[in-house]
């Protein structure tokens, strides 16, 4: 356990944000990689793939209820050095992980067939998407397992060990995708199925790869089969924090899913260069959202210690450092976009459209970090309906003017991108205003706690 309630804030963001950005960005390889090789396989396969995995949102969604409900629960636990109850917790939110892996396999092999036959442009894009989509179902039910353990050692100030096996499960995937792809050595090459076994396959291993660390290694939360009964206080109190990160997501998915509708008479081009500059864009993200997600622990702790100005410093410290971060890479995607595009594809329709839509979508890089930013520090004062808020009023002034775009004579994809860019710019200034609500309201509250508790907490 870090204790992350004394000495520099900026420190320990930095010192937290270091590895959770290297684990994010081979988190982000696992899309990448595939995507590489995929590509190999034509613009169908592309836009299948991409379609079908626009569902990982769904699972992202859920995943998120349970991780920042978690990760804020445990973080405020150890600020007050209450260790029995980061550890219910914990063990709580491994009952509930398992709930949904289950409810995920189900769920998904039955809407599998509606969802991509909705988006799909043409049948071999459906094709392409199904069986990607068939392969890496069971993945995604094993993240549940993997954002629970990951979030709990991070509500206790600890990101490396995510970090490795993170690296090593990335590795792994690298060297099975070719293998099940493409068919070096075996020469029984799989397509878009083998992208989502060697995902699948990679995650699994990540998820043993964490089991046997919290067996082996943890101390201040650990496996604890008397904790794995339900209870519902416990469930209410991780939902009631994790819900509304969770529906971001989901307006996530929708939001996606209103675009890939929008543009599909633009033909399956239009769709591969949309979905390889959207996951370009995620992993430029990387830096601003490896602060977000170290935010929310460092502040949670400092409230669950009662340190409120500490808590408006890591907010200040966070949006400057982000700031900066996403404006240099704001400069670099308009310098020459097709530089992060190229690697992916060679189909000049494919990269005309991504490398557009990197260009246009850049300009609001800053306001994202913003964005990111605000959110881990609802998630550390135990409101997060705020960010849920701000999220749904984008989905909202976008929908709208972008169906009515799309009815227009001379409608084009980068009016869908001028767009985005507006009403992203609109969200941060609502997410800023939301903020500085809570913390008029919450941090005058704030007590610095020296109880009992602080004396019998067990260091790790």
């Amino acid at each position: 356990m870090q204790d992350l309630t004394q000495g520099s804030i900026p420190r320990h963001l930095l010192r937290m944000a270091a590895p959770i950005a290297i684990g994010m960005l081979f988190q982000m390889l696992y899309v990448l990689i595939d995507l590489y090789f995929v590509a190999r396989l034509g613009d169908a396969a592309i836009a299948g793939v991409v379609t079908a995995s626009n569902v990982q949102f769904i699972i992202m969604a859920v995943t998120q209820v349970l991780g920042v409900g978690t990760m804020a629960l445990i973080a405020q636990a150890v600020g007050r050095k209450d260790q029995a109850d980061a550890n219910l917790v914990f063990n709580q939110s491994l009952l509930l992980g398992l709930i949904c892996g289950i409810l995920t396999l189900v769920g998904g092999y039955g809407i599998a067939d509606h969802y991509v036959g909705m988006l799909a442009a043409d049948p071999a894009t459906l094709a392409a998407g199904l069986d990607y989509l068939h392969w890496f179902l069971p993945g995604m039910a094993l993240q549940f397992a993997l954002i629970g353990m990951g979030s709990a050692l991070r509500g206790t100030g600890i990101a490396k060990p995510t970090m490795i096996v993170q690296i090593l499960s990335v590795v792994l995937n690298a060297v099975l995708a070719p293998i099940l792809i493409a068919g070096w050595l075996t020469g029984k090459p799989l397509g878009v199925a083998g992208a989502g076994l060697a995902s699948t396959i990679a995650i699994a291993a990540g998820v043993v790869m964490m089991t046997w660390y919290f067996v082996r290694l943890e101390n201040y939360v650990h496996f604890d089969t008397k904790l794995f009964a339900p209870q519902l206080p416990v469930w209410k109190r991780i939902l009631a924090i994790g819900l509304p990160p969770g529906g971001e997501f989901a307006l996530m998915f929708v939001f996606l899913g209103v675009i890939y509708w929008l543009i599909r008479d633009f033909g399956a081009a239009a769709q591969a260069g949309f979905g390889v500059g959207s996951r370009i864009m995620q992993a430029i993200f990387l830096p601003a959202m490896a602060i977000a997600f170290a935010t929310a622990p460092v502040a949670g702790q400092n409230v669950g210690a009662g340190h409120g100005e500490r808590v408006r410093e890591t907010f200040r410290s966070a949006a400057l450092i982000g700031a900066v971060l996403m404006f240099a890479l704001t400069l670099v995607c308009q310098w020459h976009p097709q530089v992060f595009v190229m690697p992916f594809t060679s189909e000049p329709d494919v990269v005309a459209v991504a490398a557009e839509f990197l260009s246009v979508i850049s300009w609001n890089f800053v306001a994202s970090g913003l964005i990111f930013s605000a959110s881990g520090m609802f998630q550390a004062l135990g409101n997060t309906m705020p960010a849920f808020v701000s999220s749904a009023s984008r989905l909202v002034i976008f929908v709208v003017p972008a169906v009515w775009l799309s009815t227009q004579p001379g409608f084009q994809l980068r009016h869908l991108w001028w767009l985005s860019v507006t009403t992203l710019t609109l969200q941060a200034v609502l997410s800023y205003v939301l903020l500085q609500r809570e913390f008029r309201r919450r941090l005058p509250l704030l007590k610095p706690r020296n109880g009992p508790a602080a004396e019998t907490a067990a260091p790790e």
